[in-house]
């Protein structure tokens, strides 16, 4: 005969161990921070790291890579191998897991603004609706002019846009807005356009920081990334290379930072026809800004 005491004891471990694989079910059901942003990937150190190989960074031509502010969709374009078309990729994190669509053509490079209402085309742009996005529109002829080429365009949380032109000499402009109104576009200095090109840009939301990538003799061979922090004075300091754990004998170029400011996110050449999205740690920004 079972003693009523044992029964007891059984009946409690039963209910011990239901509540611990319902705590067990209810965290696999919660995917962590790092998995539920960044595809399960652990977060790279100082040294760059391809993203998320075989699932974003594969044989085809994937570039331009940037989250939106909540972290729970992820943009980047890619150009098929095979039938050599550009498109806009989208992953989105939804029912515990990231799904991939094809947004729509790639128009220009796009980068989100800081806010994630407007997502930039180049001399283009889309704003967010209630449904997803309005019709691609223009920036008007101040910025969208036929005689300039602008691949990428990055703005700041105040509205100061700083876009590249690939048709006059490869050179980087800046426009503000004051009081409501934006400012005619103006060359950057020689800290900033200097060498065989220059490109890319993006600039920080707080705007303390321009990080774009550039051909150089004093560089590591092909393009390389480079920042400029904002002085008090409200100019551009010199131009720092963002160093060989960053930049290699290769092409790196196409930088931004996530909205969280950990990560550093930009394009690397792996053949002589394909590019991978590589991330690092964002410290390197804070190691590399001057000390005076």
């Amino acid at each position: 005969m079972i003693k009523p005491h044992f029964i007891l004891m059984l009946v409690a471990t039963l209910f011990l161990n239901a509540c611990n694989a319902s705590k067990q079910g209810s965290k696999n059901s919660n995917p962590s921070i790092i998995e539920t942003t960044f595809f399960g990937q652990k977060p790279p150190g100082l040294i760059a790291e391809a993203f998320a190989p075989g699932v974003v960074s594969t044989e085809h031509r994937d570039n331009s890579a940037f989250f939106s502010p909540d972290m729970k969709t992820f943009y980047f374009t890619r150009m098929d191998i095979k039938t050599k078309k550009w498109s806009l990729m989208v992953f989105k994190y939804e029912n515990d897991q990231w799904q991939e669509s094809v947004f729509g053509p790639r128009v220009g490079r796009p980068l989100l603004s800081p806010d994630g209402q407007v997502m930039h085309l180049g001399g283009k742009y889309m704003d967010r609706t209630k449904t997803g996005w309005s019709e691609v529109k223009s920036h008007g002829p101040m910025i969208d002019r036929d005689d300039w080429g602008i691949m990428r365009l990055s703005a700041s949380a105040k509205g100061t846009y700083v876009f590249d032109d690939y048709k006059n000499k490869d050179v980087i402009r800046i426009s503000r807005l004051k009081n409501g109104k934006r400012e005619e576009p103006q060359l950057l200095g020689k800290a900033i356009n200097t060498g065989k090109w220059t490109a890319h840009p993006f600039i920080a939301p707080d705007e303390s920081y321009l990080i774009w990538d550039s051909e150089r003799e004093e560089g590591h061979g092909d393009s390389d990334l480079y920042i400029s922090y904002r002085q008090a004075d409200d100019t551009w300091g010199e131009a720092i290379n963002l160093g060989n754990q960053i930049n290699t004998s290769v092409w790196e170029g196409g930088a931004s930072i996530t909205p969280d400011g950990k990560y550093l996110f930009f394009n690397r050449a792996v053949s002589p026809e394909n590019t991978d999205i590589f991330w690092v740690d964002a410290r390197i920004i804070e190691d590399l800004r001057p000390k005076n």
